[in-house]
C-alpha cells in the first residue's frame, strides 16, 4: 500500500496539499501512489512564482520514463515558491514525494479551500 500521510489533504488527481501555515500558504506535491505509477521522473514543469492558479486547472506536468502527466491545481491562489531543486534533481519526486520532492507553494485565495479536499482515509479508499 502507498504511503499516505494523515496530516495532508489529497485530490482525486493524486496531488497532496499541506495544511495552511499562519500566512495561508500550502505546499503541493504529487502522492507516493502517483510517483510510483509514473516511474522514474525525469522532468517537472511548474508554474513560476507570481502565477495565479485556479483549482482543477492544469498548472504543470511531470514527465517520467513512461509518460507525461498533467499536474492539476488542488487549490486557487498565487504561487509563492517553486521547488528549484527539481530543476536539477527531479528524482526527488520519486525518492521523497512528501518531503524534498514537493512542487510548489501556494498562497490560498480562500482560507478554507483545503477543507474540500480528500482526507487521507478517503484518498486511501480511492487508490486502495
Amino acid at each position: 500500500m502507498s504511503n499516505i500521510p494523515e496530516d495532508l489533504s489529497y485530490t482525486a488527481e493524486h496531488e497532496w496539499v499541506s495544511a495552511p501555515n499562519a500566512d495561508g500558504v500550502v505546499r503541493v506535491g504529487i502522492t507516493d501512489f502517483a510517483q510510483d505509477a509514473l516511474g522514474d521522473v525525469v522532468y517537472a514543469q511548474m508554474p513560476e512564482v507570481g502565477t495565479r492558479i485556479t483549482a482543477n486547472e492544469v498548472v504543470g506536468e511531470v514527465e517520467s520514463t513512461k509518460s507525461v502527466s498533467d499536474i492539476y491545481a488542488p487549490v486557487t491562489g498565487e504561487v509563492v515558491a517553486r521547488n528549484e531543486s527539481l530543476d536539477t534533481d527531479s528524482a526527488l519526486i520519486n525518492t521523497d514525494p512528501y518531503g524534498d520532492g514537493w512542487l510548489i507553494e501556494v498562497k490560498l485565495a480562500e482560507a478554507d479551500a483545503v477543507e474540500s479536499l480528500l482526507s487521507a482515509s478517503e484518498y486511501e479508499q480511492q487508490v486502495g
